[in-house]
């Protein structure tokens, strides 16, 4: 049932202080959590110019992503998720 996946995706989640500080205040949908957290990283100019899968993490990112300094797009989700309960 493809609707069904579709509205675990939409459902509001918390947000952990950690990703807060970078998408704002939750509870959030998980889309929009990605699409706040594309807006932060084009917005501070964090994805890698060469190897555009990978994003240079700053401060408040780190935080969010365990400690690594650069993620790429697929980690980037799998982290982000800890933060999302």
């Amino acid at each position: 049932m493809p609707g069904k996946a579709n509205s675990a995706f939409m459902k509001p989640l918390a947000v952990s202080a950690d990703l807060e500080a970078v998408v704002g205040k939750g509870p959030l949908p998980r889309s929009e959590v990605v699409k706040k957290l594309w807006a932060y990283i084009k917005k501070n100019n964090l994805q890698d110019p060469k190897n555009k899968r990978n994003i240079n993490a700053d401060e408040k990112l780190k935080k969010v992503f365990g400690g690594k300094g650069v993620v790429n797009m697929f980690e980037m989700t799998k982290l982000v998720s800890k933060h999302l309960s």
